[in-house]
């Protein structure tokens, strides 16, 4: 089980954060499409990510301020990525380990999706139901 049969499943649209932006404008786009992280593109390349967590620590740092400052003095990078060939239980150990929530999915150096550590539980689950379902069904033939 790989990373791409969870983009296979995803038919969302990646939003993007660019490094010259305002953390201000990124803010209002994580709040109006209800999500907790963006990866930061500039040109094809990602440089970093700006989470929910920047936030918490630009606005204790700075305060109200914080909201002026561009997405490049204040993200985390340099971002942590996987390709979509890696196996969905390498990327949640690597989550675990880097104590990170989200991952940017990169193939020659593109952005081609973006997993939260949510999509590869649910994925990991759905597929450890369909085994027990299945285990269940064969039970019962025999």
């Amino acid at each position: 089980m790989t990373i791409s049969e969870i983009l296979g499943n995803n038919q969302h649209s990646v939003f993007t954060a660019h490094p010259n932006e305002s953390v201000g404008d990124v803010v209002t786009r994580l709040a109006e499409n209800r999500i907790g992280a963006l990866p930061v593109v500039d040109g094809a390349e990602v440089v970093g990510i700006f989470s929910e967590r920047d936030i918490v620590y630009g606005i204790a740092k700075h305060g109200a301020a914080f909201l002026a400052k561009t997405v490049r003095e204040t993200m985390t990078a340099p971002a942590i990525t996987v390709s979509s060939d890696t196996a969905i239980m390498s990327g949640l150990s690597l989550m675990t380990k880097r104590r990170i929530r989200h991952l940017p999915v990169v193939e020659e150096g593109n952005l081609t999706g973006f997993v939260s550590i949510g999509d590869l539980v649910k994925h990991r689950i759905e597929k450890i139901e369909a085994e027990a379902a299945a285990m269940r069904d064969y039970i019962q033939m025999a």
